[in-house]
């Protein structure tokens, strides 16, 4: 469903551009657009390396970015429709999903350079990645099925029907060693046991959930719902969703800063917002004249970065 979703986004943001004007951002936060491909959607940080890896579905292209200096470096042509990105911070390994193709390019992030094309199934469209087990999850919109991917020989391990049909989003959390799957028919985060590969339970979430992030020190789960203006806080320890936050609007992406438990979502006024981790209360607002696509945070520095599909750019938010 990311396809669906991501061209909602679009004509959102199209619309936001003609009736929004964007607004300043609060004092001592930084902006900056970065012009990428055609289309940019998909996003993954190296936090180690600082570097940021936009996947542009309009014209099958990956522009990898200077995180710190906010240019590209170079880009790499994968063909297709670049539906997600994950990147390994271990092995130095990034990973891209083609929807149309159902496959996924296996690529050295340090250089550009592809080193693999995997089939993956049917409508593969997000990826998740545990750097603990060099394990990659490749789930589809199609068939609902989890492609196992081992990241030490770049061959699919094992098939997994986790759901009867399409997978929206996906998130590990290697150190309980489980994976959580978004599934947007029905309105729940699935969860997946990745020692046994099985479905150990369904929570039920919000409208149509379109994206989840794991916070590690606390055990919790954040699912963005693209059908409704809140986002769903589910407790790991229990499985349950525990409470909701409130939104300006309807989020398709969310991010979590593992150190200061800090959420970032799309779900504000044509912008970014952030959710306090030590309150669970909104505490901050950057308006940008647009609805963004993705969301990433760089672990060690907290800069936020977000996809402009509308602009064809890269928005990177500093000391925010």
């Amino acid at each position: 469903m990311r396809g669906p979703i991501e061209g909602g986004l679009f004509v959102l943001a199209l619309t936001a551009a003609l009736i929004t004007s964007p607004a300043t951002p609060a004092d001592g936060t930084g902006v900056l657009r970065v012009p990428v491909g055609d289309r940019p959607f998909a996003l993954a940080v190296d936090s180690a390396t600082d570097t940021v890896y936009v996947g542009n579905s309009g014209d099958g292209s990956i522009s990898i970015v200077d995180g710190a200096r906010g240019v590209v470096r170079t880009t790499v042509d994968v063909g297709g429709r670049v539906t997600d990105l994950a990147v390994n911070e271990i092995t130095r390994k990034l990973y891209a999903s083609d929807a149309d193709s159902g496959t996924v390019t296996v690529l050295d992030a340090l250089r550009g350079r592809v080193l693999a094309t995997i089939a993956a199934g049917a409508g593969t469209s997000t990826l998740a990645v545990d750097e603990v087990t060099d394990t990659v999850y490749a789930a589809g919109t199609s068939s609902g099925q989890v492609a196992v991917i081992d990241g030490g020989t770049d061959t699919v391990r094992a098939r997994v029907a986790v759901h009867d049909s399409e997978l929206n989003s996906a998130a590990t959390d290697p150190d309980r060693a489980l994976a959580y799957f978004t599934a947007g028919d029905d309105d729940k985060l699935v969860v997946f046991d990745t020692a046994q590969e099985r479905v150990v339970d369904r929570v039920p979430v919000g409208r149509v959930p379109a994206d989840t992030a794991v916070h590690a020190a606390t055990n919790t789960v954040f699912v963005a719902n693209a059908g409704i203006h809140h986002l769903s806080v589910v407790s790991g320890n229990i499985w349950q969703q525990v409470s909701t936050i409130l939104l300006h609007s309807a989020g398709s992406s969310v991010a979590v800063h593992q150190k200061s438990g800090d959420v970032y979502t799309n779900g504000g006024p044509n912008g970014l917002i952030r959710i306090s981790g030590a309150t669970g209360a909104t505490d901050g607002v950057v308006s940008l004249g647009i609805n963004p696509g993705r969301i990433a945070v760089n672990q060690l520095d907290g800069t936020v970065f977000l996809t402009d599909p509308l602009h064809d750019a890269l928005t990177v938010i500093r000391d925010f």
